[in-house]
């Protein structure tokens, strides 16, 4: 039976207020949104069928479009797979027309395969068009979902990225299946609940009006940490008078994950495997080295692929699969790893973890949602290394970024399991150290630098570098990241090292010149030798809402030597200044060496997160360094 409140729609419709008033009240209390969600309704029906779980979601979705930005949200989709599966799909749009809306239904529901990166994805989509989008019309999407695995008992949301008039969910369990709530920022939102015993069910109703608009903002962490939500988790049920476990503690969850990997590789592997194994390890000394070698084999010759069909989503494919057709996912690469470090007489142990986009710990929410990704944990003399062989370009002993601090679930053994946080590298392993000569010329800036790159940052420039195929895009692109003074600076020469080295340092030397860096008046020159502002690019605003996130600690490290013009001497040096909190160090120094000016510059950002109270004293701490990099050199004639 459809959900009653379909019969609300009509009042919005077709009541004493005409739509044009309608529209304009909501336009007047929205004036900076795009749409508002009139109604959203959602209804799980959970029961117990022949010891079976079954759970029907019902969801109807009510829009109205509040711009000329509404055709962007013509085209539709709802997803599907094994685990969930989409019995009844309606749609419509209502423009208004003559005095009330008229009704055009969608006729054509298109099917479509999906990939996506996901942990596990054999997603498909149902794809449709809202016909005649515009300002001032509506829209309605009605569906019925049935999920098919009581463990992928989704999530329910209280808020969005547009406001939501009224938001209900409600939820019919039968009382033989035992149901736990798990909330997420739920502090300070309104919401009206409601529970109501039956017979043979229980009715769990929430309802929030009026939800507000939540904006986007760029660093902001994964939306899962800022919109208010719920995610039901089944924990256990009874059938014939016996009590069965399905998601009741992380051990219930362990002991699921492991029953999907343990026949993994049970085959012999293949000779061509075993080789590439031995010649591999041969003429390395110690353990260390030979995982480290094996690891980096993988990352090279394995390409990261995500395609993923129900339960194979969670179930590794056999190494000597993924060996002969050089492709995997992160469970793949997971899998090949470990074998290939059996063949070594090396342990490794297959590892869940959720990237940082996912913000639950294990024991807050022991489900599959708590992670999206395996890795392989390796364990030599106290210490855990996280073997990640998705992350093209990570040196040994660096987990990729994404995962940093967040708790691994690392297999043992049937009934064994360690949860071990993965560390956050520190912020001097992440550095980039630039030392620059130069002199003034013709009014010009003439210089050459050496820079080294290290870590995380130089991961990301071999991301970008493997993307350039000219020398022209080259400089283009070294110009834009090495940028110094103005935007008059233009790279002449450029030489690499290292490059896609996975342990040396990447090195490049370039010389350059800026124009209208220095400035002359009568017998004096002006120049400042703050040529790279790391600080004023991080510049946080004032009226921030949400926690601001990074991927990884960094450091700077800037030294310009200016060779003193002949005939010239300094008749002002800055003093420079130290400035360093819990979050950031600053520093700039001034010193004199004969004929030549040395300038220090360093920064360092050690987090990965700050929250409102952070960001003011960050905030702060920009301002003040920002004061002494308006800093000038004089250089008087003499």
């Amino acid at each position: 039976m459809k959900l009653l409140i379909l019969l609300v729609f009509s009042g919005y419709c077709f009541g004493q207020q005409s739509q044009s008033a309608e529209y304009k009240l909501f336009k007047n209390q929205y004036p900076n949104s795009h749409s508002i969600r009139l109604n959203q309704e959602i209804h799980f029906d959970i029961t117990l069928e022949d010891g079976d779980i079954k759970i029907v979601q019902e969801v109807l979705e009510e829009d109205m479009y509040l711009d000329d930005a509404a055709i962007m949200n013509s085209k539709r989709s709802l997803s599907f797979s094994t685990f969930f599966e989409i019995n009844t799909i309606e749609a419509s749009t209502y423009i208004f027309d003559k005095g009330k809306y008229r009704e055009v239904e969608v006729k054509d529901f298109k099917e479509k395969d999906e990939l996506d990166q996901s942990f596990y994805d054999d997603t498909k989509t149902i794809n449709f068009i809202l016909p005649n989008l515009k300002k001032g019309a509506k829209s309605k999407v009605y569906y019925l979902k049935t999920i098919k695995d009581p463990r992928f008992l989704n999530a329910f949301y209280f808020g969005d990225f547009y406001p939501i008039k009224n938001n209900k969910v409600s939820i019919t369990v039968s009382n033989n299946i035992n149901l736990e709530f798990k909330e997420f920022n739920l502090e300070g939102v309104d919401i009206v609940f409601n529970k109501e015993v039956k017979r043979k069910t229980t009715e769990y109703t929430w309802n929030l009006k009026n939800s507000p608009e939540y904006s986007y903002e760029e660093h902001t962490p994964s939306y899962r940490k800022i919109l208010p939500h719920i995610v039901p988790v089944i924990s256990s049920y009874t059938s014939n008078g016996e009590e069965i476990e399905n998601l009741n503690d992380v051990l219930g969850l362990y002991k699921w994950y492991y029953s999907l990997v343990e026949n993994v590789n049970n085959k012999e592997p293949s000779q061509e495997l075993i080789d590439i194994v031995d010649t591999l390890t041969r003429d390395k000394k110690t353990e260390l080295e030979k995982v480290k070698s094996i690891f980096y084999w993988v990352q090279q010759n394995i390409k990261y692929v995500a395609f993923e069909y129900a339960l194979g989503g969670f179930i590794p494919r056999e190494a000597n699969d993924v060996f002969n057709k050089k492709y995997g996912d992160c469970k793949d690469n997971s899998s090949i790893l470990a074998e290939m470090l059996k063949i070594a007489n090396i342990k490794g142990h297959l590892t869940w973890i959720g990237t940082r986009e996912i913000p639950y710990k294990y024991n807050d929410l022991p489900t599959p949602a708590v992670d999206n990704h395996m890795i392989l944990a390796y364990q030599n003399e106290g210490e855990t290394y996280f073997l990640d062989a998705t992350g093209r370009y990570i040196p040994f002993g660096f987990p990729t970024a994404f995962i940093q601090g967040k708790e691994a679930l690392v297999e043992n053994g049937e009934d064994d399991f360690k949860i071990i946080n993965v560390p956050i590298i520190e912020a001097e392993s992440n550095a980039f150290i630039d030392t620059t000569n130069i002199s003034i010329k013709n009014d010009k800036v003439i210089g050459s630098s050496k820079s080294y790159l290290s870590g995380y940052l130089k991961i990301d420039f071999y991301h970008v570098l493997e993307e350039l195929n000219s020398s022209e895009k080259l400089k283009e692109f070294y110009n834009q990241e090495f940028l110094k003074g103005n935007n008059s600076f233009l790279i002449q020469d450029l030489s690499e090292e290292n490059k896609f080295h996975y342990d040396k340092d990447m090195i490049i030397n370039y010389d350059f010149e800026i124009s209208d860096l220095s400035k002359r008046y009568k017998d004096e020159i002006y120049i400042n030798l703050n040529l790279n502002k790391v600080l004023s690019k991080l510049r946080i605003e004032e009226d921030r809402t949400y926690e601001l996130e990074y991927d990884y600690k960094s450091f700077y490290s800037y030294t310009n030597k200016l060779s003193i013009p002949e005939g010239y001497a300094i008749s002002h040096m800055p003093e420079g200044g130290n400035i360093s909190n819990k979050y950031m160090s600053f520093s700039i120094n001034y010193e004199l060496e004969n004929n030549e000016l040395i300038y220090t510059h360093s920064v360092k950002l050690d987090f990965l997160t700050l929250d409102l109270q952070q960001q003011k004293k960050v905030r702060d701490f920009i301002k003040k360094a920002e004061k002494l990099y308006k800093e000038i050199i004089v250089l008087k004639k003499i």
